[in-house]
């Protein structure tokens, strides 16, 4: 059997292997071993198609797989629910102290009472929700912006 038929069949099982077993790193070595098949092909000694298999895989696994599951395992958080609201602007519609009160997020009233007990918010008063503690949006007025 031809030395680059081998090294392609190699590649082969270890690709059906990575279908199964979605892990990434027998990708990276049927990658391996697809470059030790053109060195083969070239008619290059063992010894060589070896050398290239091994270069080839440390460089795939140190510098390809970190890359590969950093983009496979990050995904953009997508906040539904109550968990939504946490960071959104609203309007004070009642005050809004250590005793509930009422404010507007987005179209919606909910109970509100001040994250910081000893702040009270009067009326028409644009705060940011800071937490949501069952049905109360917990809030606290928006900050001045920096003079110029």
């Amino acid at each position: 059997m031809q030395s680059w038929l081998l090294w392609l069949t190699i590649a082969a099982v270890l690709g059906i292997a990575e279908l199964l077993t979605a892990t990434l790193d027998l990708l990276l070595l049927a990658v391996a071993a697809l470059a030790a098949a053109a060195i083969a092909a070239l008619g290059l000694s063992v010894g060589l198609q070896l050398l290239a298999f091994a270069v080839t895989a440390a460089a795939m696994i140190t510098l390809v797989r970190p890359v590969a599951r950093r983009n496979l395992n990050s995904h953009p958080q997508l906040r539904t629910g109550v968990a939504a609201l946490i960071g959104r602007e609203a309007v004070v519609l009642s005050p809004v102290g250590r005793e509930p009160g009422r404010v507007r997020i987005g179209g919606e009233e909910w109970s509100a009472r001040s994250y910081d007990p000893d702040v009270l918010i009067p009326t028409g008063t644009t705060v940011d929700v800071f937490a949501i503690e069952g049905a109360t949006a917990l809030v606290h007025p928006r900050e001045d912006p920096w003079p110029n």
